[in-house]
């Protein structure tokens, strides 16, 4: 990989990006995109106030597969990979190692932890629940697809304990802590069901709820399967990235919830809810977006700290499409900013605005809005946020109005197709951002900014990114 740093490389002259993302642009000193060119395969390029401090590239015995979500805890950061999961030090962020690795196949392996335990996503068919498994995709024969539970206590060999089935899978999974702190909840987001899978047939409408004593982990079970669709959902609207489509609702993608408040934000394919989760295992609709002319899959979610808005993101392509771009515009494949106003039963989300990168991309970059979390500045509404090839981005919302740009940190097109690349989550956790890319493992960046450095004096002891809990006034 080219080692390169270059700040505000231009870029192409791009005269018929519309005028509202080129007026957006010009903001803390950064050149519109009309005064930009594109970035050369795998070279990395920046905003003055950001800079990448560490990388360490995959290895055996998970290089050639994907690098996925990140958690939080203490002195560690656990990185979920279609092959498994790493442990990495980051006690020096700068001198971030690997801890140990544990391979573990299985799509996705979305992660979380909490405690001694970590959770594990499994989104795709095995032959069993062991670690040795694999892949059975003929759903018509037996097969399991759920999530893993592992005891951390040894961070250096962490060590397998319980599986729990469930139905479609788990193609992501969201922590939620109950009031006593004795147990924890998952809420399973998974989705595609199908007549010819055995585990996962239509209609899908619903969650599952995972159980988990804390104490016994192996005692964990599934405790409910709330449908959250009796209606069905959003329909879903045929069509293609350019012409415009939207994926019919079978469940949802993912939640974020605020437990402090007891609330939740669903992006659940083709809809944006917002949830009442004060009965844990009774998620209660308080109120239910569509956006049929720009999203066309509610992928994520983000609260703000006071819990008033809620980011959503909207996954256009499904992750493989190069949607950033003048043809596909500023508003397609954007993040939309929703304020929550009223209160109790009567709280609606309305619609405030739309956030997209600025930086065209190329033909060959898959750019799409992703994963990301808060940067937590007390006072303001500031989010770090993945576009897997469109790179880091730094932004502010506390205009729900008018979002504006911080800064960025980005690579060029990867230069291998085949290893790939592209940041898959990018999150904020004291005092640095950490980036899981798709294919070169995990990225360590700075920033230097005025309206983020107040951040560096908040202190986390974990962080699972969808679950979100106030760090002060």
């Amino acid at each position: 990989m080219r080692s390169t740093l270059r700040c505000w490389r231009r870029r192409a002259s791009t005269a018929a990006i519309g005028a509202a993302v080129v007026g957006a642009a010009m903001v803390a000193g950064v050149p519109s995109v009309a005064a930009q060119d594109f970035p050369a395969p795998d070279e990395i390029v920046h905003s003055p106030n950001m800079e990448q401090v560490a990388h360490v590239p995959p290895t055996a015995p998970l290089a050639g597969g994907v690098g996925t979500d990140i958690a939080f805890q203490g002195r560690y950061a656990f990185v979920g990979n279609y092959l498994g999961f790493t442990i990495y030090d980051i006690k020096q962020p700068k001198r971030t190692k690997i801890t140990s690795q544990v391979l573990c196949p299985g799509s996705q392996n979305d992660v979380s932890v909490t405690g001694n335990l970590l959770f594990l996503s499994t989104d795709s068919r095995r032959s069993d629940d062991s670690c040795a498994s694999t892949s059975q995709n003929d759903g018509t024969k037996p097969y399991w697809e759920g999530i893993k539970i592992f005891d951390i206590s040894d961070k250096r060999s962490p060590r397998y304990v319980k599986s729990v089935e469930t139905a479609c899978g788990s193609h992501t999974h969201t922590l939620v802590p109950d009031k006593a702190g004795k147990k924890a909840y998952l809420y399973i987001s998974s989705y595609g069901p199908s007549d010819t899978i055995s585990g996962c047939q239509p209609p899908h409408d619903k969650i599952t709820i995972v159980e988990v004593p804390l104490r016994t982990p192996t005692a964990a079970k599934v405790a409910a399967t709330p449908v959250l669709f009796p209606d069905g959902g959003n329909p879903g609207i045929p069509g293609d990235v350019e012409n415009g489509y939207v994926v019919p609702t079978s469940g949802c993608h993912d939640m974020t919830v605020y437990p402090e408040k007891d609330l939740a934000a669903g992006a659940c394919m083709g809809d944006g809810v917002l949830f009442d989760i004060s009965d844990r295992l009774n998620p209660r609709e308080i109120h239910r977006v569509q956006d049929d002319e720009h999203f066309a899959f509610w992928h994520s979610a983000t609260f703000n700290n006071a819990g008033t808005k809620v980011v959503f993101t909207d996954e256009l392509g499904g992750g493989g499409a190069a949607t950033c771009n003048p043809e596909i515009g500023a508003e397609r494949g954007a993040d939309g900013i929703y304020d929550i106003e009223g209160r109790g039963d009567d709280r609606e989300l309305v619609f405030r605005s739309y956030f997209k990168i600025d930086r065209v991309q190329t033909d060959d970059e898959n750019c799409v809005a992703h994963n990301g979390s808060l940067i937590p500045v007390k006072g303001k509404d500031i989010m770090v946020q993945s576009w897997y090839m469109g790179g880091v981005q730094v932004w502010d919302f506390t205009d729900s109005a008018r979002p504006t740009k911080i800064g960025y940190w980005e690579r060029g097109p990867a230069a291998d197709p085949e290893t790939g690349g592209g940041t898959w989550s990018a999150y904020y956790y004291n005092g640095h951002i950490y980036s899981s890319d798709l294919g070169k493992g995990l990225d360590v960046l700075a920033i230097n900014d005025p309206r983020t450095n107040p951040a560096k004096g908040v202190h986390m002891d974990e962080l699972n990114a969808q679950t979100q809990h106030h760090y002060g006034r």
